[in-house]
């Protein structure tokens, strides 16, 4: 089974390949990131580790035994106990559970490790994985919203009993 690691400078090179070799899947079903994201990843993932000290995100990447990541779990936005959860399976890692126990595992995280209440996920419509491993690991629907100009729904999850262990 995949591990769950916490975003390193070092892990520069296999997440910008997990990104590129990914890139059409996830647009099919997710807002693309833009060529700005690609061309700037270095300075990006800069920026992203700062905020991660600074306990503002917190970034996850789900690797597999040979070292590749298969996923990445992230919570941003860390304020008043809650965050926003976000996560993306590579194309050749999905259909296989990955993203239900790693959502699953941050959601333990949250509550032990970073000591969040409650944690928010938006997905489009048209997503349905999403929408099931949401379902899965005890979000419920709160509302609807647009996603980069597409139909979508939000979803929150009480953390409140919830241990690392």
């Amino acid at each position: 089974m995949p591990g769950l690691h916490r975003l390193r400078l070092d892990h520069a090179p296999a997440l910008l390949a997990f990104e590129q070799e990914n890139r059409a899947y996830f647009a099919a079903s997710i807002p693309d990131r833009g060529d700005d994201y690609f061309a700037r990843f270095a300075e990006r993932l800069r920026d992203l580790l700062a905020e991660q000290e600074a306990g503002i995100c917190h970034f996850h990447l789900l690797i597999g035994a040979a070292g590749e990541i298969q996923g990445r779990i992230n919570l941003v936005d860390v304020a008043d106990g809650s965050a926003t959860l976000g996560y993306r399976i590579a194309e050749r890692a999905s259909g296989r559970g990955l993203a239900t126990s790693a959502v699953r595992e941050v959601c333990r995280l949250a509550a032990g490790d970073y000591g969040l209440t409650a944690l928010q996920a938006a997905t489009t419509l048209d997503n349905a994985a999403s929408r099931a491993v949401l379902a899965r690991t005890g979000f419920a629907v709160t509302g609807g919203t647009r996603l980069s100009g597409r139909p979508g729904l939000t979803f929150l999850r009480s953390l409140e009993g919830l241990s690392a262990a």
